[in-house]
């Protein structure tokens, strides 16, 4: 058995992440002792590591519980999972992009900044210039 930190401490996480997940009902109510503690077991340490790696990976909250359900499933067919994962590397793969195009526009900065400003006076900034103004579209 578990106490709450122990638990934590194991499945590297901390205590009130174990409350919240208890909470919104994606780790199951611990059990108590005499004593009234929380008292865990090799299986909510199971899930609970379940839980944080799906966190790691970025998954939602709300996908998480849906991977959580599907892996103590018998009757749905793993398919959903791999949606699940397929729709995720999309949103990470968009996010990926947009922050290409970020570090493209900054790199611009940076680079007039070094040819151009060289220590005037900040009011005078080309970068200023350049984030007053929209980007021609196309």
């Amino acid at each position: 058995m578990y106490s709450i930190g122990k638990l934590a401490k194991a499945a590297g996480v901390n205590t009130p992440t174990i409350r919240y997940y208890e909470e919104i009902g994606l780790l199951p109510a611990a059990d108590r002792t005499a004593s009234g503690q929380r008292a865990y077991g090799s299986e909510d340490l199971g899930r609970l590591i379940f839980i944080r790696r799906c966190r790691d990976f970025g998954f939602s909250i709300g996908q998480v519980r849906l991977l959580a359900g599907l892996s103590i499933s018998p009757d749905k067919d793993c398919s959903a999972v791999g949606d699940i994962a397929r729709a995720h590397l999309q949103q990470v793969q968009d996010k990926l992009a947009e922050l290409r195009a970020l570090e493209h526009s900054l790199q611009r900065f940076v680079d007039q900044c070094d040819a151009v400003c060289c220590g005037g006076p900040g009011r005078e900034c080309v970068v200023f210039d350049d984030l007053r103004h929209e980007p021609a579209v196309g």
